[in-house]
Protein backbone atom coordinates (compact mmCIF):
# COMPACT_ATOMS: atom_id res chain seq x y z
CA UNK A 1 0.00 0.00 0.00
CA UNK A 2 1.13 3.57 -0.93
CA UNK A 3 1.61 5.63 1.96
CA UNK A 4 1.62 9.65 2.15
CA UNK A 5 2.91 12.61 4.05
CA UNK A 6 1.07 15.57 3.85
CA UNK A 7 2.23 18.69 2.08
CA UNK A 8 1.12 22.23 1.30
CA UNK A 9 1.12 25.12 -1.08
CA UNK A 10 -0.88 28.04 -2.08
CA UNK A 11 -3.74 26.35 -2.55
CA UNK A 12 -3.69 24.07 0.71
CA UNK A 13 -2.98 20.99 2.11
CA UNK A 14 -2.00 17.95 -0.35
CA UNK A 15 -1.06 14.42 -0.22
CA UNK A 16 1.76 13.38 -1.75
CA UNK A 17 3.27 9.44 -2.11
CA UNK A 18 5.82 9.26 0.78
CA UNK A 19 9.14 8.24 -1.21
CA UNK A 20 8.28 10.92 -3.58
CA UNK A 21 10.69 13.67 -3.67
CA UNK A 22 8.04 16.24 -5.56
CA UNK A 23 5.63 17.95 -3.71
CA UNK A 24 1.90 19.41 -3.28
CA UNK A 25 2.30 21.64 -6.90
CA UNK A 26 3.21 18.32 -8.99
CA UNK A 27 1.01 15.87 -7.53
CA UNK A 28 -1.54 18.66 -8.50
CA UNK A 29 -0.29 18.07 -11.42
CA UNK A 30 -0.32 14.67 -11.64
CA UNK A 31 -3.68 14.42 -10.94
CA UNK A 32 -4.63 17.48 -13.55
CA UNK A 33 -2.91 16.09 -16.60
CA UNK A 34 -3.74 12.54 -16.89
CA UNK A 35 -3.42 12.75 -20.62
CA UNK A 36 -1.00 10.26 -22.64
CA UNK A 37 2.28 8.40 -21.51
CA UNK A 38 4.22 11.30 -22.79
CA UNK A 39 7.20 12.42 -20.35
CA UNK A 40 9.87 15.15 -20.84
CA UNK A 41 13.63 13.96 -22.14
CA UNK A 42 16.32 13.47 -20.17
CA UNK A 43 18.01 16.45 -22.59
CA UNK A 44 14.74 18.44 -20.84
CA UNK A 45 15.52 17.69 -17.26
CA UNK A 46 19.01 17.97 -17.56
CA UNK A 47 18.95 21.17 -18.70
CA UNK A 48 16.39 22.09 -16.03
CA UNK A 49 18.26 21.04 -13.43
CA UNK A 50 21.61 22.84 -15.29
CA UNK A 51 19.59 26.38 -14.98
CA UNK A 52 18.91 25.36 -11.33
CA UNK A 53 22.55 24.94 -10.18
CA UNK A 54 23.81 27.63 -11.70
CA UNK A 55 21.26 30.11 -10.07
CA UNK A 56 21.63 28.44 -6.67
CA UNK A 57 25.75 29.10 -7.10
CA UNK A 58 25.42 32.57 -8.11
CA UNK A 59 22.59 33.23 -5.53
CA UNK A 60 24.84 32.06 -2.99
CA UNK A 61 28.20 33.62 -3.91
CA UNK A 62 26.34 36.99 -4.04
CA UNK A 63 24.32 36.54 -1.01
CA UNK A 64 21.14 36.69 -2.38
CA UNK A 65 20.11 33.15 -0.70
CA UNK A 66 21.88 31.51 3.00
CA UNK A 67 25.13 29.99 1.21
CA UNK A 68 24.17 26.67 3.12
CA UNK A 69 21.01 26.12 1.84
CA UNK A 70 22.70 27.08 -2.11
CA UNK A 71 25.59 24.70 -1.18
CA UNK A 72 22.49 22.25 -0.52
CA UNK A 73 20.80 23.21 -3.84
CA UNK A 74 23.56 23.15 -6.06
CA UNK A 75 24.27 19.29 -4.61
CA UNK A 76 20.47 18.36 -5.21
CA UNK A 77 20.67 20.28 -8.92
CA UNK A 78 23.69 18.27 -9.59
CA UNK A 79 22.13 14.57 -9.38
CA UNK A 80 18.97 16.12 -11.41
CA UNK A 81 21.61 16.97 -14.19
CA UNK A 82 23.12 13.32 -14.12
CA UNK A 83 19.76 11.26 -14.12
CA UNK A 84 19.43 9.87 -10.55
CA UNK A 85 16.47 11.42 -10.33
CA UNK A 86 14.64 11.21 -13.57
CA UNK A 87 11.51 9.33 -12.09
CA UNK A 88 10.84 11.83 -10.08
CA UNK A 89 9.84 13.95 -13.31
CA UNK A 90 6.12 12.61 -13.85
CA UNK A 91 4.43 14.93 -15.67
CA UNK A 92 2.48 14.75 -18.85
CA UNK A 93 3.73 16.69 -21.48
CA UNK A 94 0.16 18.04 -22.38
CA UNK A 95 0.18 20.71 -19.65
CA UNK A 96 -0.04 24.25 -18.36
CA UNK A 97 1.20 25.91 -21.15
CA UNK A 98 4.27 27.97 -19.74
CA UNK A 99 5.32 24.71 -18.07
CA UNK A 100 4.92 25.66 -14.70
CA UNK A 101 4.08 22.57 -13.86
CA UNK A 102 7.23 21.08 -14.84
CA UNK A 103 8.95 23.86 -13.47
CA UNK A 104 7.85 23.28 -9.96
CA UNK A 105 8.33 19.63 -10.42
CA UNK A 106 11.71 19.95 -10.77
CA UNK A 107 11.67 23.38 -7.99
CA UNK A 108 10.01 20.84 -5.62
CA UNK A 109 12.27 17.64 -6.24
CA UNK A 110 15.33 19.76 -5.78
CA UNK A 111 14.19 21.90 -2.88
CA UNK A 112 13.49 18.22 -0.65
CA UNK A 113 16.77 16.47 -1.62
CA UNK A 114 18.12 19.41 -0.37
CA UNK A 115 16.61 19.57 2.58
CA UNK A 116 17.05 15.98 3.06
CA UNK A 117 21.13 17.00 2.20
CA UNK A 118 21.00 19.49 5.50
CA UNK A 119 19.35 17.02 7.66
CA UNK A 120 15.40 17.93 7.35
CA UNK A 121 12.53 16.52 6.65
CA UNK A 122 10.72 16.03 2.97
CA UNK A 123 7.77 18.42 2.98
CA UNK A 124 9.31 20.47 5.60
CA UNK A 125 10.33 23.12 3.47
CA UNK A 126 13.63 23.76 5.14
CA UNK A 127 14.70 24.62 1.46
CA UNK A 128 11.84 26.09 -0.40
CA UNK A 129 11.15 25.21 -4.01
CA UNK A 130 9.57 29.25 -4.40
CA UNK A 131 12.04 31.10 -2.22
CA UNK A 132 15.28 29.00 -2.89
CA UNK A 133 15.45 27.14 -5.53
CA UNK A 134 13.60 29.59 -7.83
CA UNK A 135 15.21 32.31 -6.70
CA UNK A 136 15.46 35.10 -9.35
CA UNK A 137 13.48 32.91 -11.66
CA UNK A 138 10.09 32.88 -13.26
CA UNK A 139 8.45 29.27 -14.65
CA UNK A 140 7.93 32.19 -18.10
CA UNK A 141 12.34 32.38 -18.38
CA UNK A 142 13.61 29.05 -17.18
CA UNK A 143 10.77 27.04 -19.20
CA UNK A 144 11.86 28.70 -22.58
CA UNK A 145 15.75 28.88 -21.48
CA UNK A 146 15.49 24.96 -20.62
CA UNK A 147 13.66 24.73 -24.00
CA UNK A 148 16.79 26.11 -26.25
CA UNK A 149 19.73 24.40 -23.30
CA UNK A 150 17.96 21.31 -24.71
CA UNK A 151 17.34 21.42 -28.34
CA UNK A 152 21.28 22.87 -28.62
CA UNK A 153 22.06 19.83 -26.50
CA UNK A 154 21.02 17.22 -29.08
CA UNK A 155 21.24 19.48 -32.36
CA UNK A 156 25.65 19.76 -31.23
CA UNK A 157 25.91 16.21 -29.43
CA UNK A 158 23.67 14.06 -31.29
CA UNK A 159 21.43 14.87 -34.78
CA UNK A 160 24.52 17.14 -36.30
CA UNK A 161 27.24 14.81 -35.68
CA UNK A 162 25.08 11.85 -37.00
CA UNK A 163 24.43 14.10 -40.30
CA UNK A 164 28.20 14.35 -40.62
CA UNK A 165 28.73 10.87 -40.92
CA UNK A 166 26.47 9.71 -42.80
CA UNK A 167 27.51 12.58 -45.18
CA UNK A 168 30.64 11.58 -44.88
CA UNK A 169 29.95 7.88 -46.20
CA UNK A 170 27.76 9.18 -48.71
CA UNK A 171 31.01 11.29 -49.99
CA UNK A 172 32.71 7.92 -49.77
CA UNK A 173 30.14 6.02 -51.90
CA UNK A 174 30.55 9.01 -54.60
CA UNK A 175 34.05 8.24 -54.86
CA UNK A 176 34.47 4.71 -55.35
CA UNK A 177 31.45 4.85 -57.71
CA UNK A 178 32.54 7.61 -60.05
CA UNK A 179 33.53 5.19 -62.92
CA UNK A 180 30.52 3.64 -63.27
CA UNK A 181 28.02 5.07 -65.72
CA UNK A 182 24.12 4.40 -65.45
CA UNK A 183 21.27 5.49 -66.83
CA UNK A 184 19.79 8.82 -65.32
CA UNK A 185 15.98 9.11 -65.02
CA UNK A 186 13.79 12.30 -65.03
CA UNK A 187 9.76 12.03 -64.57
CA UNK A 188 10.33 8.27 -63.90
CA UNK A 189 11.54 7.90 -67.60
CA UNK A 190 14.96 7.17 -69.43
CA UNK A 191 17.06 10.33 -69.35
CA UNK A 192 20.77 10.61 -70.18
CA UNK A 193 23.40 8.74 -68.70
CA UNK A 194 24.81 9.92 -65.24
CA UNK A 195 27.52 8.27 -63.07
CA UNK A 196 26.71 6.59 -60.37
CA UNK A 197 29.42 8.06 -58.39
CA UNK A 198 27.28 11.64 -59.38
CA UNK A 199 24.11 10.34 -58.04
CA UNK A 200 25.99 9.72 -54.50
CA UNK A 201 28.23 13.04 -54.70
CA UNK A 202 24.21 14.69 -54.81
CA UNK A 203 23.00 12.78 -51.88
CA UNK A 204 26.06 14.12 -50.27
CA UNK A 205 25.09 17.13 -51.35
CA UNK A 206 21.77 17.56 -49.64
CA UNK A 207 23.03 16.22 -46.24
CA UNK A 208 25.56 18.30 -45.95
CA UNK A 209 23.40 21.88 -46.91
CA UNK A 210 21.42 20.03 -43.62
CA UNK A 211 24.34 20.14 -41.57
CA UNK A 212 25.29 23.96 -42.49
CA UNK A 213 21.08 24.81 -41.84
CA UNK A 214 21.13 23.14 -38.74
CA UNK A 215 24.45 25.12 -37.73
CA UNK A 216 22.86 28.04 -39.03
CA UNK A 217 19.53 27.62 -36.10
CA UNK A 218 22.37 27.38 -33.37
CA UNK A 219 23.10 31.38 -33.06
CA UNK A 220 19.23 31.99 -32.48
CA UNK A 221 18.71 29.39 -30.21
CA UNK A 222 21.76 30.53 -28.06
CA UNK A 223 19.89 33.68 -27.18
CA UNK A 224 18.11 32.86 -23.48
CA UNK A 225 14.94 34.09 -22.07
CA UNK A 226 16.60 34.02 -18.61
CA UNK A 227 16.56 36.95 -16.59
CA UNK A 228 12.96 38.03 -18.31
CA UNK A 229 10.88 36.65 -15.62
CA UNK A 230 6.80 36.68 -16.03
CA UNK A 231 6.81 39.25 -18.86
CA UNK A 232 9.91 40.05 -20.06
CA UNK A 233 10.64 43.46 -17.72
CA UNK A 234 12.88 41.32 -14.84
CA UNK A 235 10.86 41.85 -12.19
CA UNK A 236 11.86 39.90 -8.90
CA UNK A 237 15.51 38.80 -10.72
CA UNK A 238 18.80 40.47 -8.58
CA UNK A 239 20.56 42.63 -11.36
CA UNK A 240 23.31 40.92 -13.24
CA UNK A 241 21.78 37.33 -12.04
CA UNK A 242 20.95 35.87 -15.85
CA UNK A 243 24.17 37.10 -16.98
CA UNK A 244 26.18 35.49 -14.68
CA UNK A 245 24.00 32.19 -14.45
CA UNK A 246 24.18 32.03 -18.46
CA UNK A 247 27.89 32.51 -17.92
CA UNK A 248 27.92 29.60 -16.36
CA UNK A 249 25.63 27.31 -18.03
CA UNK A 250 28.02 27.90 -21.44
CA UNK A 251 30.80 27.10 -19.94
CA UNK A 252 28.88 23.68 -18.16
CA UNK A 253 27.70 22.54 -21.46
CA UNK A 254 30.35 23.97 -23.69
CA UNK A 255 27.47 26.19 -25.48
CA UNK A 256 27.40 29.29 -27.17
CA UNK A 257 25.38 31.65 -25.13
CA UNK A 258 23.95 35.17 -24.58
CA UNK A 259 21.00 36.80 -22.89
CA UNK A 260 18.19 37.67 -25.06
CA UNK A 261 18.70 40.82 -26.43
CA UNK A 262 14.89 41.30 -26.17
CA UNK A 263 13.06 39.38 -22.96
CA UNK A 264 9.82 40.13 -24.48
CA UNK A 265 10.58 38.67 -27.90
CA UNK A 266 12.11 35.33 -26.11
CA UNK A 267 9.16 35.17 -24.18
CA UNK A 268 5.99 36.47 -25.85
CA UNK A 269 7.55 34.33 -28.96
CA UNK A 270 9.39 31.13 -30.02
CA UNK A 271 10.09 31.96 -33.37
CA UNK A 272 13.95 30.37 -32.75
CA UNK A 273 12.34 26.96 -32.25
CA UNK A 274 9.69 26.89 -34.83
CA UNK A 275 12.56 28.33 -37.53
CA UNK A 276 14.33 24.81 -35.68
CA UNK A 277 11.93 22.90 -36.33
CA UNK A 278 11.27 23.77 -39.67
CA UNK A 279 15.32 23.51 -40.40
CA UNK A 280 14.79 19.88 -39.02
CA UNK A 281 11.66 19.08 -41.65
CA UNK A 282 13.64 20.43 -44.50
CA UNK A 283 16.62 17.84 -43.57
CA UNK A 284 14.00 15.39 -42.86
CA UNK A 285 12.05 15.97 -46.51
CA UNK A 286 15.98 15.67 -47.89
CA UNK A 287 16.98 12.50 -46.20
CA UNK A 288 13.34 11.27 -47.47
CA UNK A 289 14.60 11.80 -50.97
CA UNK A 290 17.97 10.01 -50.36
CA UNK A 291 16.69 6.58 -48.59
CA UNK A 292 13.65 6.53 -51.27
CA UNK A 293 16.03 7.07 -54.04
CA UNK A 294 18.02 4.22 -52.75
CA UNK A 295 14.99 1.57 -52.17
CA UNK A 296 14.19 1.99 -55.79
CA UNK A 297 17.82 2.20 -57.37
CA UNK A 298 18.41 -1.16 -55.20
CA UNK A 299 14.80 -2.56 -56.37
CA UNK A 300 14.43 -6.45 -57.69
CA UNK A 301 16.49 -8.27 -57.51
CA UNK A 302 16.06 -9.84 -60.96
CA UNK A 303 12.82 -7.46 -61.85
CA UNK A 304 13.40 -4.13 -60.63
CA UNK A 305 16.24 -1.31 -61.40
CA UNK A 306 18.75 -3.13 -59.45
CA UNK A 307 21.30 -0.77 -60.46
CA UNK A 308 22.74 -1.31 -56.29
CA UNK A 309 22.78 -3.81 -53.90
CA UNK A 310 21.58 -3.09 -50.44
CA UNK A 311 22.95 -4.73 -47.34
CA UNK A 312 20.73 -7.63 -46.33
CA UNK A 313 19.76 -7.40 -42.86
CA UNK A 314 16.41 -9.24 -42.26
CA UNK A 315 13.67 -11.74 -44.15
CA UNK A 316 11.16 -9.79 -45.94
CA UNK A 317 8.04 -12.27 -46.05
CA UNK A 318 6.18 -14.02 -43.96
CA UNK A 319 5.18 -16.18 -47.22
CA UNK A 320 7.50 -15.29 -49.89
CA UNK A 321 10.72 -17.33 -48.93
CA UNK A 322 14.30 -15.60 -50.33
CA UNK A 323 12.44 -11.98 -50.07
CA UNK A 324 14.02 -9.18 -48.74
CA UNK A 325 13.40 -5.99 -48.49
CA UNK A 326 15.00 -2.48 -48.11
CA UNK A 327 13.84 -2.08 -44.93
CA UNK A 328 16.65 0.09 -42.75
CA UNK A 329 15.52 2.73 -46.16
CA UNK A 330 11.99 2.44 -45.20
CA UNK A 331 12.69 3.08 -41.58
CA UNK A 332 14.61 6.23 -42.06
CA UNK A 333 10.99 7.35 -44.40
CA UNK A 334 8.71 6.31 -41.71
CA UNK A 335 10.76 8.82 -39.31
CA UNK A 336 10.77 11.44 -41.88
CA UNK A 337 6.85 11.55 -41.97
CA UNK A 338 7.02 11.55 -38.20
CA UNK A 339 9.37 14.41 -37.89
CA UNK A 340 7.49 16.26 -41.26
CA UNK A 341 4.53 16.02 -38.94
CA UNK A 342 6.03 17.04 -35.82
CA UNK A 343 6.92 20.15 -37.63
CA UNK A 344 3.21 20.86 -37.97
CA UNK A 345 2.60 20.95 -34.28
CA UNK A 346 5.50 23.19 -33.75
CA UNK A 347 4.00 25.67 -36.06
CA UNK A 348 0.37 26.21 -34.67
CA UNK A 349 2.21 26.59 -31.58
CA UNK A 350 4.43 28.76 -32.14
CA UNK A 351 1.44 30.96 -32.90
CA UNK A 352 0.19 30.62 -29.80
CA UNK A 353 1.98 33.60 -28.44
CA UNK A 354 -0.04 35.61 -26.61
CA UNK A 355 0.59 38.80 -25.57
CA UNK A 356 3.81 38.13 -23.18
CA UNK A 357 4.06 34.74 -23.24
CA UNK A 358 3.96 31.89 -25.52
CA UNK A 359 1.34 28.84 -23.97
CA UNK A 360 2.20 25.94 -25.97
CA UNK A 361 5.51 25.60 -24.98
CA UNK A 362 5.75 22.07 -23.39
CA UNK A 363 4.58 19.88 -26.48
CA UNK A 364 6.82 22.33 -28.44
CA UNK A 365 9.93 21.30 -27.15
CA UNK A 366 8.66 17.39 -26.97
CA UNK A 367 8.42 17.29 -30.58
CA UNK A 368 10.83 19.24 -31.86
CA UNK A 369 13.16 17.22 -29.27
CA UNK A 370 11.95 14.04 -30.84
CA UNK A 371 12.34 15.21 -34.05
CA UNK A 372 15.85 16.39 -33.49
CA UNK A 373 16.34 12.65 -31.80
CA UNK A 374 14.98 10.77 -34.12
CA UNK A 375 16.85 12.27 -37.22
CA UNK A 376 20.37 11.22 -35.09
CA UNK A 377 19.39 7.42 -34.60
CA UNK A 378 17.99 7.32 -37.83
CA UNK A 379 20.64 9.07 -39.51
CA UNK A 380 23.64 6.72 -37.73
CA UNK A 381 21.31 3.75 -38.21
CA UNK A 382 20.75 3.91 -41.97
CA UNK A 383 24.66 4.99 -42.37
CA UNK A 384 25.96 1.66 -40.46
CA UNK A 385 22.92 -0.55 -41.53
CA UNK A 386 22.47 0.56 -45.18
CA UNK A 387 25.23 2.71 -46.57
CA UNK A 388 27.79 1.23 -45.65
CA UNK A 389 27.15 -1.81 -47.21
CA UNK A 390 25.69 -0.56 -50.44
CA UNK A 391 27.71 -2.04 -53.71
CA UNK A 392 27.48 -0.91 -57.64
CA UNK A 393 26.17 -3.74 -59.86
CA UNK A 394 28.17 -2.34 -62.28
CA UNK A 395 26.86 -5.10 -65.41
CA UNK A 396 23.27 -4.07 -64.73
CA UNK A 397 24.14 -0.32 -65.28
CA UNK A 398 25.75 -1.06 -68.60
CA UNK A 399 23.19 -3.00 -69.79
CA UNK A 400 20.30 -0.48 -69.03
CA UNK A 401 22.23 2.13 -70.74
CA UNK A 402 22.89 0.59 -73.94
CA UNK A 403 19.33 0.10 -73.52
CA UNK A 404 17.93 3.17 -73.67
CA UNK A 405 16.56 5.27 -76.38
CA UNK A 406 17.57 7.94 -74.61
CA UNK A 407 20.81 7.72 -76.24
CA UNK A 408 20.15 9.54 -78.96
CA UNK A 409 19.84 12.64 -77.55
CA UNK A 410 23.73 12.96 -77.73
CA UNK A 411 23.13 12.64 -81.49
CA UNK A 412 20.24 15.33 -81.85
CA UNK A 413 23.52 18.71 -82.28
CA UNK A 414 24.66 16.34 -84.78
CA UNK A 415 21.86 15.60 -86.79
CA UNK A 416 19.47 17.83 -85.53
CA UNK A 417 16.34 17.03 -82.85
CA UNK A 418 13.77 15.09 -85.43
CA UNK A 419 16.44 13.03 -87.33
CA UNK A 420 17.34 11.61 -83.61
CA UNK A 421 13.44 11.46 -82.53
CA UNK A 422 12.99 9.31 -85.68
CA UNK A 423 15.83 7.20 -84.43
CA UNK A 424 14.86 6.82 -81.23
CA UNK A 425 11.38 5.76 -82.68
CA UNK A 426 12.48 3.36 -84.69
CA UNK A 427 14.94 1.99 -82.12
CA UNK A 428 11.35 1.53 -80.04
CA UNK A 429 9.61 -0.09 -82.52
CA UNK A 430 11.69 -2.51 -83.55
CA UNK A 431 13.54 -3.59 -79.80
CA UNK A 432 16.58 -2.57 -81.65
CA UNK A 433 19.27 0.08 -79.64
CA UNK A 434 19.62 3.47 -80.72
CA UNK A 435 23.31 2.39 -81.78
CA UNK A 436 22.19 -0.15 -83.71
CA UNK A 437 19.66 1.85 -85.86
CA UNK A 438 21.97 4.95 -86.47
CA UNK A 439 24.87 2.45 -87.83
CA UNK A 440 22.21 0.91 -89.89
CA UNK A 441 21.16 3.74 -91.09
CA UNK A 442 25.13 5.00 -91.90
CA UNK A 443 23.98 9.18 -91.00
CA UNK A 444 27.64 9.12 -89.40
CA UNK A 445 30.73 7.58 -90.10
CA UNK A 446 31.15 4.38 -86.95
CA UNK A 447 34.04 6.30 -85.59
CA UNK A 448 32.50 9.19 -85.16
CA UNK A 449 29.40 7.26 -83.69
CA UNK A 450 31.27 5.40 -81.18
CA UNK A 451 32.44 8.85 -80.18
CA UNK A 452 29.07 10.25 -79.44
CA UNK A 453 27.64 7.48 -78.16
CA UNK A 454 30.19 6.97 -75.17
CA UNK A 455 27.93 7.09 -72.17
CA UNK A 456 31.33 8.31 -70.02
CA UNK A 457 31.53 11.67 -72.20
CA UNK A 458 27.77 12.18 -71.44
CA UNK A 459 27.98 12.37 -68.37
CA UNK A 460 30.28 15.69 -69.14
CA UNK A 461 29.39 18.98 -70.63
CA UNK A 462 30.59 19.00 -74.15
Amino acid sequence: MTTYRVEKDSMGEMRVPQEAYYGAQTQRAVENFQISQYRFSRHFIEALGEIKRCGAEVNGQKGWIDPKIAQAIVAAATEVVEGKWDPQFVLDVFQTGSGTSTNMNANEVIANRATEILGGAMGSKKVHPNDHVNFGQSSNDVFPTAMHLSLLNVLKRNTIPSLEKLGSQLANKAKAFDKIVKMGRTHLQDATPIRLGQVFSGYAAQVAQSVARLKGVMEPLGELALGGTAVGTGINSPKGFAKEVIARIAKRMDLSLGEAKNHFAAQGAKDAIVEASGTLKTTAVALMKVANDIRWLGSGPRCGIGEIRLPETQPGSSIMPGKVNPVIAESLTMVCAQVIGNDVTVTIAGQSGNFELNVMMPVMIHNVLESAQLLAKASENFRVKCVEGIEADEKRCQEMIEKSLAMCTSLAPKIGYDQAAAIAKEAYKTGKTVREVAKEKKILSEAELEKILDPWRMTEPD
